[in-house]
C-alpha cells in the first residue's frame, strides 16, 4: 500500500500541514523539520499527489503540446527542442496527435486544460479559427506554430518568409538564371505563408531589367503533388527557357526531380531545382536539394523558452520570433556557365 500524506507527518512527529509546507515550500520551516520531513519521504518512499500539489502552488509543471501528427519528421524535430529545452526548466510535456481533425483539436485542448497545464503549444497543419479561440480563453500562454499558415493575432516562432524567399531567388540569379519558375500550391486563404514567399520571388525578379516572374501552382504540398505538376512545369520550362525552378515546399521539388529523373530531364544539369524547408529528406535524397533551412528543433525549443519566461514574468520580444535564414547550397542547383549557354536553354 502506498505511504500518505499521514504517514509520513506520523513519521516525522509534524503535523500534515507542515508536510505540505515542505513539500509544496509554501512557508518557512526551519531546517530541522525540513530536514525530518524529506528523511521521512526517503524512508517511505512518498510520492505527492501532483494534482492536488498543483492546485495549491498554481504549478504544475506540465505543458501542452497538439501536434498534427508526431510521425511527420519537422514535428518531431520542434517537439524535441520543445522537451529538451524544456526539460532545462524543469517542465514536462503533455503530447496529443490530431491528425488535422478540428474537433480532435479542441478535445485535446480541453483534456490540456483539465490537466492544469500552464501553457499549450499548437503546431498544425490547418487553421482552426474554434480550438483557437477556446485556447486563448484558457489564459495561459499559448503559441501557434504552423508551417503553411500565419495567425497574425498569436505569437509565433519562424524564420522571415518574404526575405528567405528572396534570398532563394537572388541566389539562383548569382548562379546566372535569369528565367526561374516559382512552383507555389493552390492556397486561396489570405493567411497563406505563400502570400510572402511570392511576394520575395516578385521583389528578386524585379530588381532585373528585363525580368519576367513565372508562377504555376500545383494542386497540393505533397510529393505526389510535386510528381503531377511535371508535366505543366516542364512545359513551361520549354516554352520559356527557365533555367531553375523553386518549389515551395521540399516535397514539392523531390516530386518534380522524380518525374525529371523518368522523363530522363537530368538535375543539374538540365534544369536547377531547389525546396524550402530543409526536411530530413533533403540532405538524403540525391541529389542532394538545394533549400532553405526551416531550423524546426530551434523553433520548438524558442517556443517553449517564450512561454517559460512568460510564465516568469520575463520582458517579452515582439509577438513573431524570427530565426537566423540559412541557405543549403547543395548539387540540385547548378551555375550557368556562359551567356551563350543560357540563352540556348
Amino acid at each position: 500500500m502506498s505511504a500518505t500524506i499521514k504517514d509520513v507527518a506520523r513519521l516525522a512527529e509534524v503535523s500534515i500541514s507542515t508536510v505540505s509546507r515542505v513539500i509544496n515550500d509554501s512557508k518557512p520551516v526551519s531546517p530541522e523539520v525540513r530536514r525530518r520531513v524529506f528523511d521521512a519521504i526517503d524512508e517511505l518512499g512518498y510520492k505527492p499527489n501532483e494534482v492536488a500539489r498543483s492546485l495549491v502552488t498554481k504549478k504544475s509543471n506540465l505543458i501542452g503540446i497538439i501536434v498534427t501528427d508526431i510521425g511527420n519528421s519537422y514535428i518531431a524535430q520542434m517537439v524535441r527542442g520543445i522537451e529538451e529545452v524544456g526539460r532545462m526548466y524543469n517542465y514536462d510535456i503533455i503530447l496529443s496527435s490530431s491528425y488535422g481533425n478540428l474537433d480532435t483539436e479542441k478535445k485535446f485542448a480541453e483534456l490540456l486544460r483539465s490537466k492544469q497545464v500552464e501553457g499549450i503549444i499548437l503546431i498544425s497543419e490547418i487553421i482552426n479559427h474554434e480550438v483557437i479561440e477556446l485556447i486563448k480563453g484558457f489564459k495561459i500562454p499559448f503559441i501557434h506554430l504552423n508551417k503553411y499558415y500565419s495567425n497574425l493575432d498569436l505569437p509565433t516562432v519562424s524564420i522571415d518568409n518574404r526575405e528567405a524567399s528572396l534570398r532563394m531567388t537572388n541566389y539562383l540569379l548569382e548562379l546566372g538564371h535569369k528565367h526561374i519558375l516559382y512552383l507555389t500550391a493552390k492556397v486561396d486563404e489570405e493567411r497563406s505563408l505563400e502570400k510572402y514567399k511570392i511576394d520575395g520571388y516578385r521583389e528578386a525578379i524585379k530588381e532585373l531589367k528585363l525580368g519576367k516572374e513565372f508562377i504555376h501552382s500545383a494542386d497540393g504540398f505533397s510529393i505526389e503533388d510535386g510528381y503531377e505538376a511535371g508535366n505543366e512545369v516542364i512545359k513551361l520550362v520549354k516554352e520559356n527557357n527557365i533555367t531553375a525552378v523553386f518549389c515551395c515546399q521540399d516535397e514539392l521539388a523531390i516530386g518534380l526531380i522524380n518525374y525529371c529523373y523518368d522523363n530522363n530531364i537530368k538535375i543539374p544539369e538540365d534544369i536547377s531545382i531547389c525546396g524550402y524547408g530543409d526536411t530530413k529528406i533533403a540532405s538524403i535524397y540525391r541529389p542532394k536539394l538545394t533549400t532553405i533551412k526551416e531550423p524546426y528543433y530551434d523553433i520548438g525549443a524558442v517556443a517553449i523558452r517564450r512561454i517559460v519566461k512568460e510564465l516568469n514574468g520575463e520582458e517579452m520580444e515582439e509577438a513573431n520570433t524570427y530565426l537566423p535564414i540559412q541557405i543549403m547550397k547543395r548539387e540540385s542547383c547548378g551555375k550557368i556557365k556562359n551567356k551563350y549557354e543560357n540563352d540556348r536553354r
